[in-house]
């Protein structure tokens, strides 16, 4: 964007403009590790507290500059305190112009990286007391996002039935990205085995294991949400020393992955009411993802065994040489050596798992199931409102998600003036800056769970905004 605007604005001079409330997808707290080990001791003894507390002085030394999290210091301390404080961050929305906010741990994405089986169920519900205590009698205008393992389906649903029906949270995060280490390695060397991880999806190539979950989700109300970065040990975002290397398009590699996992997987055709939720890594990605598929989904499913072998021969005889024969064609007609891969015909079609059949499909499903949150400074958000880009002229469910609390919001005060420039220079009209700060967020949390701003500072417009929606459907 341009950066031209009144540095002295601040979000509460951009929400006196609105006439709709602010629903920030994507606000951070940052946890006290001491507070941690406090839950993690109620949850799992001194031993276990101790424990862990080795574990996090061991990944702080090892993983270095290549994972700091550069913090909010000198005149924004402020906002550090705010990320720290809840009862703060509280009291400053109005500042922020924002009226209701959805709040992830920042130490959580290191958590949901647990592998150990032991540790991971006592950590993951010592984070989530944890949360459902800090942001207590808050609930009109926070809510904090509890955080679900996916390394076992009935461990992820345990939790899942914990956090809603016994903590009372109503929004969740997931790890989509499950790193394993290869059973060689494990079989032979299993002290090494931690350095041959690689990541798998909970939602391809693990058949019907995880519709468990899926299904719980939807039972339960709650949108999965995917906030996993593509970072560290094999992957391409692996600088042992520059932090911003690594950082550059982490997130959009992470919800990519997952994305394309749950549409290829087919899940969204299994569960077509469950929504999901792909966080800051903007709306590049998800475009790009989106108009690709039709282009494979229109050539991809070719059968290398109809192959033409007469006519091979023929163009070989008439327009080869002495080693171009049309005899060597034709006894080795399957050329590169890729198309000799022969699969049964049910095989043949990439897409049987994704449940498409024609591209009205593949828009259904982005329309439908998946959102996708957008930082304030990313100046491709325009793309999500721009329907001559997208197949079938789709506008892309992008939301506003703030990241107060981490490195890249110095001033939590000018998120929404970062936001909306996008409407003064011209790349939104003001009915896309209601969908990008209000609308699409909503349809995602109350289409799952119709009551999950109920109480809230934001419950009459979210009631309104809602029966517009289904009045529209019926109309439609």
């Amino acid at each position: 964007m341009t950066g031209h605007h009144d540095s002295k604005l601040k979000g509460a001079d951009i929400r006196k403009k609105l006439n709709h409330p602010v629903v920030d997808a994507d606000g951070h707290m940052i946890e006290a590790s001491f507070a941690i080990l406090d839950f993690v001791k109620k949850v799992g003894g001194s031993d276990m507290a101790k424990r862990y507390e080795q574990h996090l002085i061991h990944d702080n030394q090892t993983r270095g500059r290549r994972a700091v999290w550069v913090g909010l210091s000198g005149d924004m301390s402020i906002d550090r305190a705010t990320a720290m404080l809840p009862k703060l961050y509280y009291e400053r929305l109005d500042e922020a112009g924002i009226d209701f906010g959805v709040v992830y741990g920042t130490y959580a994405l290191t958590v949901m990286r647990e592998g150990d089986d032991e540790m991971r169920p006592v950590i993951y519900r010592a984070m989530n007391m944890l949360y459902a205590d800090m942001f207590r009698g808050l609930e009109d205008r926070l809510t904090p996002v509890a955080l679900i393992p996916m390394h076992d389906p009935d461990e992820a649903v345990a939790e899942l039935e914990f956090v809603v029906n016994e903590l009372g949270l109503k929004a969740i995060v997931m790890n989509t990205q499950i790193h394993l280490p290869h059973p060689d390695v494990v079989k032979e060397a299993p002290h090494l085995a931690q350095y041959s991880t690689a990541p798998i999806s909970p939602a391809i190539d693990v058949g019907d294991r995880y519709d468990k979950v899926w299904a719980r989700c939807v039972e339960l109300g709650v949108a999965p949400s995917c906030h996993n970065s593509s970072r560290g040990r094999g992957s391409l975002n692996n600088s042992p020393t520059n932090y911003v290397h690594n950082s550059l398009g982490s997130f959009a590699k992470g919800s990519e992955f997952f994305c394309r996992s749950l549409f290829m997987g087919g899940v969204p055709k299994r569960f077509p009411t469950l929504k999901y939720a792909f966080l800051e890594g903007g709306p590049g990605w998800a475009a790009a993802l989106y108009n690709s598929l039709f282009e494979y989904f229109e050539k991809r499913n070719l059968d290398p065994s109809a192959l033409n072998i007469d006519l091979m021969v023929e163009m070989f005889d008439k327009y080869g040489n002495d080693y171009l024969t049309p005899e060597r064609i034709r006894e080795a007609p399957h050329q590169p050596s890729a198309t000799q891969l022969f699969v049964p015909a049910e095989e043949v079609d990439d897409f049987r798992e994704s449940g498409i059949t024609k591209g009205e499909d593949i828009r259904d499903i982005f329309q439908r199931n998946f959102y996708f949150g957008c930082e304030a400074d990313d100046s491709l958000n325009a793309l999500a409102f721009d329907p001559r880009i997208n197949h079938y002229g789709l506008k892309l469910n992008a939301f506003l998600g703030s990241d107060i609390g981490h490195w890249d919001v110095p001033d939590m005060s000018k998120v929404m003036v970062e936001a909306y420039e996008m409407v003064e220079d011209g790349f939104m009209d003001d009915d896309d800056f209601r969908e990008f700060t209000f609308g699409n967020v909503v349809s995602m949390h109350a289409g799952m769970n119709p009551d999950f701003f109920k109480g809230t500072v934001v419950e009459d417009e979210v009631a309104k905004y809602m029966s517009g929606k289904v009045g529209a459907a019926a109309a439609e």
